[in-house]
């Protein structure tokens, strides 16, 4: 069975723990109506994926 040489200092282990950051998505700009999206997703504003109308969307009425 292996068996670890020495302990492992506080240090060395945190460094390895320290990649498991949250990473932001790519977002992009919606073609059509020029939202924020992410990538190959529908439009949630205007319903449109690679410039073709997907989705209908039911816009609330602005005042």
């Amino acid at each position: 069975m292996a068996v670890p040489k020495g302990k492992t200092s506080k240090a060395r282990r945190n460094k390895r723990r320290a990649n498991w950051k949250l990473a932001v998505p790519g977002m992009t700009r919606c073609k059509k109506c020029g939202a924020w999206i992410r990538p190959h997703y529908v439009c949630s504003d205007c319903g449109y994926y690679n410039g073709k109308q997907v989705v209908t969307v039911a816009k609330a009425e602005e005042e």
